[in-house]
This record gives structure tokens, C-alpha cells and sequence, in this order.
């Protein structure tokens, strides 16, 4: 199964600023950790560098790059979203997890979605993830969380599947 992992604002669904995420939300990133400890995970380039540690631990790491013999330690690397399947069982779930060009490219083929809904407007943003059309997803489950003193701004999360 091919599953999509994101922090989207409301209003443009901005996932990024500048190489960044769009804040720092513990609970997101705790939750992010939870769902694919133990399981794949596929990125392009800009998300490797990045991330803070790579490779992510507990999880076996993909980047995807057109850079041709591009390698990155710790991780496997492929050429092309066909790539993908010659390396990895979809018998498994298999996270794709940014950025931007890279959701773009899994979305038309991900079995689900686990979207944490950011209850801001990002306005300042520069990197959006595809809109999520109601004809080709149902959502399944949704988890309304306030802010507090850990997470700035209000968030749910919540999991769409394909119709």
C-alpha cells in the first residue's frame, strides 16, 4: 500500500517555506514518528538535506532524485517514481513523505492519506500539496486537537482512502 504523510495548512495547503516546515508542532512530529517507525520511507532530494538527522531511524529510507548516480548515505536511492516497485513490496505500506514535486507525482497512485490539517493560513508559504478532491478520497478518520503550550496552533489529524 502506497501511503502519503503530510502537515498541510488551511486555506492553500502550504507544506513548506524556504527548504522548511511550515512550524515546529511536537504532537505532528511525535505522531509522524509513531505511523512509520518500522516501515519505508520515500523522499526526494531537498527533503533529505532537510531533515535533521538522516538517515531517519527505524525506517528504511528511499530518495528519489533525477540526478543520475546520485547516492545518499544511509539511504537507497531511484531515478523515476517507476523505480519504486522494483525495489519495494506495495504488499507493504510504504510512506512517501515530500516534498512538494514528490506528492505531486505519488498522488494520482497513493492508496491513502494521513494528513495533519494545520488550522492556519500560511500565507508566506512556497511549497503546496496537491488539493484533495472529495470525489477520489474519503475521509475515515478525524482528531480534533486545541493548541497549548507545545503546539502553537490548532491541528487534526486525519486519514483519507481512495474511493
Amino acid at each position: 500500500m502506497l501511503s502519503i504523510i503530510v502537515a498541510i495548512g488551511d486555506g492553500n495547503n502550504a507544506i513548506g517555506r524556504q527548504g522548511e516546515l511550515l512550524c515546529h508542532l511536537p504532537s505532528d512530529l511525535r505522531h509522524f514518528k509513531e505511523i512509520t517507525a518500522g516501515h519505508t520511507v520515500v523522499m526526494g532530494r531537498r527533503t533529505w538535506f532537510s531533515l535533521p538527522k538522516h538517515p531517519l531511524p527505524n525506517r528504511r529510507n528511499i530518495v528519489i532524485t533525477d540526478i543520475k548516480d546520485e547516492q545518499f548515505c544511509g539511504a537507497e536511492t531511484i531515478y523515476s517514481i517507476d523505480g519504486l516497485s522494483n525495489i519495494v513490496s506495495l504488499e507493504e505500506e510504504v510512506f512517501i513523505i515530500g516534498g512538494g514535486m514528490v506528492y505531486r507525482q505519488f498522488m494520482p497512485i497513493a492508496d491513502k492519506l494521513y494528513i495533519t490539517h494545520l488550522h492556519h493560513c500560511f500565507d508566506d508559504a512556497d511549497t503546496f500539496f496537491p488539493k484533495i478532491e472529495k470525489q477520489v478520497w474519503r475521509l475515515t478518520e478525524s482528531e480534533y486537537h486545541d493548541a497549548d503550550e507545545k503546539n502553537p496552533i490548532p491541528y487534526s489529524f486525519a486519514e483519507y482512502e481512495r474511493k
